[in-house]
């Protein structure tokens, strides 16, 4: 096969966390194919301030200068109005992403999913400011409820299901407001994006869109469940869950777009026998994953477009904003995965996903004259 010239790949959901095990992966972004990186928030402690997220873009452009960084806030009771606008004033950062309280890695200064009222101020500064909703689309367990009469029978295979009635309500009180539904699992979800979009005509329209992750397409609960390399938040569901993410993310549909989600956590917290981490580290072969399923399922004439155009046009990225101007040539070529990945001292070692087996696919930056 010839090759492919995906032109420049953006991921919309990428963790590189802080200190060495941000300096190990960073650098993998354009490794895997990706030239443009969302960046999640969820730090210790959380992106709030206008000084923090400036802050933590410099470092990042320092580690990989050729890989545009977007950035995004945290939303929790230190965010202020004021500061959204400020920042969306100067360009700094390009949404907000809402964690549930305890549903996650680094969630629990998050928010109540049952009522997101005392956020409405801030939605609204983000609606006449363009920003992106970024949604982590999952209810707290019933264990992790904020009270009695919230408890539902929820766990972690149907969290995202019990969510969806929140997102439909936050599209309804605020029409115009750009959200994504991140890392989608389920049919209910993929099922919900294409209702509420079923009267879209023009692209530019779209208001509700859904990113899809690399493990998602590979993964079922039978895959996690006692391996914890596999093990992430949201959990991959039933096979025919993932079919219809397969379908989602090969149906050239523009509100289906690639957002990752690869959230590395030091080996030794996969590792152990309680509180395994939430997470799959995907970066550094990011595109040849995605190539594979891809071409399995005859479509990977749709790749293109999934990584390269519908998550750019949907965040109004203009050419201005994309530092590196190199396109992402697919080609194939076999390799394997490695074992574990290291800084060069040792001292923080990541298992990539699908660990020790083979991709037909591999990828290369070329210039473009």
């Amino acid at each position: 096969m010839a090759q492919i010239d995906l032109g420049i790949p953006c991921d919309m959901h990428v963790h590189v966390r802080e200190g060495p095990m941000c300096e190990l992966v960073t650098p993998t972004i354009k490794e895997g194919g990706v030239s443009v990186a969302y960046i999640m928030p969820n730090l210790q402690p959380p992106v709030t301030s206008i000084d923090r997220v400036s802050e933590y873009k410099t470092k990042l452009s320092k580690i990989s200068p050729d890989t545009t960084f977007l950035m995004s806030f945290y939303l929790s009771d230190l965010l202020t109005p004021e500061v959204v606008e400020e920042a969306a004033k100067n360009k700094l950062i390009h949404g907000i992403k809402c964690y549930p309280a305890g549903v996650t890695t680094n969630s629990t200064q998050g928010v109540d999913p049952n009522d997101f009222s005392k956020f409405y101020p801030i939605f609204e500064k983000m609606q006449e400011f363009g920003l992106i909703l970024n949604l982590h689309g999952e209810k707290p367990s019933t264990e992790s409820c904020f009270s009695e009469k919230d408890k539902e029978d929820i766990t972690v295979l149907n969290a995202e299901e019990y969510f969806l009635p929140a997102l439909r309500k936050l599209h309804t009180d605020f029409p115009d407001l750009r959200i994504v539904l991140e890392h989608c699992t389920t049919q209910k979800a993929i099922d919900t994006i294409m209702d509420i979009n079923k009267e879209i005509k023009d692209p530019r329209d779209i208001r509700v869109a859904a990113t899809i992750t690399t493990h998602h397409l590979f993964l079922t609960i039978d895959d996690w469940a006692g391996n914890p390399i596999n093990f992430c938040k949201p959990v991959a569901k039933l096979p025919s869950d993932k079919r219809a993410l397969i379908d989602a993310a090969t149906s050239g549909k523009p509100y289906f777009f690639f957002g990752s989600d690869s959230a590395p956590h030091p080996l030794s917290n996969k590792a152990r026998i309680s509180s395994v981490c939430a997470g799959v580290y995907t970066q550094s072969l990011e595109i040849p994953y995605l190539a594979q399923v891809f071409n399995d399922h005859n479509s990977i004439d749709k790749l293109k477009d999934f990584v390269s155009k519908f998550g750019r046009e949907f965040y109004n990225l203009g050419p201005h904003e994309i530092i590196s101007k190199d396109h992402c040539i697919l080609y194939q070529k076999s390799q394997v995965v490695p074992n574990v990945i290291t800084n060069a001292d040792n001292s923080v070692e990541v298992c990539p996903f699908k660990a020790g087996e083979s991709l037909n696919w591999s990828v290369k930056w070329e210039p473009v004259f």
